[in-house]
């Protein structure tokens, strides 16, 4: 029988952190049908049970509420946590998941032979029933033999629990599970980088430390390695909502991507992959936390750029070198992960001054070529930063034979342009917002705070009364980042301010030159006031309406004309432990 076996290059062999990748026995291209492979055999006998289990709180990823006579132990958890702490020490560690997948994961095979897996789990004073969810769900929804180990690592925490005692607990619980203590508050990044240090499995698998793998969630990461150990795999990153701890999808896919604010963003997955579901399909840009990659490649990258201060830029970094240094990086749709999303962050970042602004302007001197000048022209404060020493990531890239970015963006990223282009568009209009029938009176922010409302006050240059109607669909101040937003669409709701997040939704508003309304998300709200009190906030949309109509200063028509040639979806990257 034809074999053909994964090697490394030379060089790699010879390097001391290159990791002797498991020999995968494949048949050549087109015998697929003979290569050994099974199916459901993944999923542990051990949990499928748990899958039908449908009684108990939580159970199958269903919402969830606290007692009202706890409502104070609630709050106290919500506080430090940024989610339902409490909530969660209430449904059980290995509660069941609702199986999600797309219908063609259920009948679909994998390698018989797949790589050890060690799994890097970096976390700050986490919650401690969300961190041993986390790995009970790794190690039960796994095979046994497979996952070689676990690494919690812990980044300086502070709360008593998470030293001792969770020591002792895994210890008599969890054998496969060590804690790797970091002296020092370090970040994101260095966490990361000492867990991928201690491993010694084939694959290295980085999750955040408050997320529940889903039904036979490993396999699909491991077979794209198996196959290239150069692909990088990352899952369907789904909800769990911070609240009700529901666990639900986010999407059925979309590939990664940014602008050039570096803000994560999402581009609709290619007419072809999405013929091909659940078949995994490439993606430009990870989302950063969640991911499965060959130990041997990522050391052959150089890990992550030690230079990198806390997170931020870090999913960047890695993405452009995999794609620009021969790797490629695929979703699969039939690995899914679910993560909980704060509701805010509980604890503040141990960086100096704006350590995420000098993570892109390395990010960028390094890897961006030409393209970085499109960053610096929305962030030129970036240009005073210091970078720091950045010889070791350039000798990097010219020792890897890598790839300039502009293939990147040509071949990989080809059609992130065309949502975000490399030259900012100009807004769909500018200047006051006025009533048609009282155009003495402007719309002003005040210099409000978050959660503050807009009010009409008479015009003034004293006041927050300039506004630009940008080409991301959002209304936003002329002297600062902050939108109108729109949490609540009953009638008469007020318009309230909130940090511009890119992302539609409550923040997407449309000016028509025509009727002169002003348009909230799905158009069914427009933007009124009383005559009277002058109170702003949002009602059914009435063209005869007189209080509906707003003048503003300055409106490109042929800008509104291309309307549906701008923005896209958006989703929050993982940054967060």
């Amino acid at each position: 029988m034809d074999v053909m076996e994964l090697r490394m290059p030379e060089a790699l062999q010879r390097s001391p952190e290159a990791v002797n990748v498991e020999k995968a026995v494949l048949q050549p291209p087109g015998n697929d049908n003979r290569i050994p492979r099974k199916g459901e055999y993944f999923v542990p006998k051990s949990m499928k049970l748990c899958y039908i289990i449908s009684a108990g709180i939580g159970e199958q990823g269903k919402p969830a509420y606290m007692p009202k006579e706890e409502s104070d132990l609630e709050e106290k958890l919500y506080s430090v946590n940024g989610f339902n702490g409490a909530l969660s020490d209430k449904i059980p560690l290995n509660r069941s998941l609702p199986d999600i997948r797309h219908k063609g994961c259920k009948t679909k095979k994998y390698l018989e032979s797949l790589p050890t897996v060690s799994v890097v789990v970096p976390f700050h004073n986490e919650h401690w029933s969300t961190l041993l969810r986390t790995a009970y769900s790794v190690l039960y929804r796994s095979p046994k033999h497979l996952i070689k180990e676990v690494f919690l690592v812990d980044d300086a925490s502070t709360k008593d629990f998470l030293k001792d005692k969770l020591d002792e607990y895994l210890s008599a619980n969890m054998p496969k599970v060590k804690v790797v203590r970091l002296k020092e508050r370090s970040g994101l990044i260095t966490a990361r980088l000492a867990g991928a240090r201690r491993a010694t499995a084939d694959v290295l698998i980085f999750l955040d430390s408050h997320t529940e793998a889903n039904v036979n969630w490993l396999p699909p990461l491991l077979e794209p390695i198996a196959l290239n150990y150069r692909t990088v795999v990352c899952p369907f990153i789904d909800v769990v909502a911070f609240d009700s701890f529901e666990y639900r999808a986010q999407d059925e896919g979309a590939r990664g991507a940014f602008d050039w604010e570096f803000f994560y963003k999402r581009l609709p997955v290619l007419p072809h992959d999405e013929k091909n579901m659940p078949e995994p399909f490439q993606s430009p840009v990870m989302a950063g936390g969640l991911f499965a990659i060959a130990r041997a490649f990522f050391w052959e990258l150089g890990g992550y750029d030690p230079g990198l201060d806390i997170w931020g830029g870090e999913q960047y970094e890695l993405s452009f070198k995999i794609w620009q240094c021969g790797g490629r990086m695929v979703d699969a749709p039939c690995s899914r992960v679910g993560h909980i999303y704060r509701k805010f962050a509980p604890f503040p970042n141990p960086g100096r001054g704006d350590f995420v602004g000098r993570n892109y302007r390395r990010v960028a001197e390094v890897w961006m070529d030409e393209y970085a000048q499109y960053l610096y022209q929305r962030r030129p404060q970036y240009l005073k930063i210091d970078t720091g020493d950045i010889s070791e990531q350039k000798a990097l890239r010219q020792r890897l034979k890598c790839k300039p970015f502009r293939w990147f963006m040509t071949q990989i990223a080809f059609d992130l342009t065309a949502k975000y282009p490399t030259v900012e568009p100009n807004p769909f209009g500018e200047g006051h917002v006025k009533p048609e029938s009282n155009p003495s009176l402007c719309i002003d922010a005040h210099h409000g705070a978050q959660m503050e409302r807009l009010q009409l006050t008479s015009c003034s240059v004293a006041g927050e009364q300039e506004f630009l109607l940008s080409w991301h669909k959002d209304v936003r101040s002329k002297q600062r980042n902050m939108c109108w937003d729109l949490p609540d669409s009953a009638p008469k709701s007020p318009i309230l301010l909130y940090t511009c997040h890119l992302g539609g939704g409550n923040q997407l508003w449309k000016y028509n030159p025509d009727t002169k309304q002003l348009k909230h998300g799905g158009h069914t709200n427009c933007i009124d006031f009383d005559l009277t009190s002058h109170a702003l906030y949002i009602n059914r949309c009435n063209d005869t309406s007189s209080t509906q109509r707003w003048l503003v200063d300055k409106v490109d028509r042929d800008m509104i004309a291309k309307w549906d040639s701008f923005g896209t979806r958006v989703t929050a990257p993982i940054e967060d432990y």
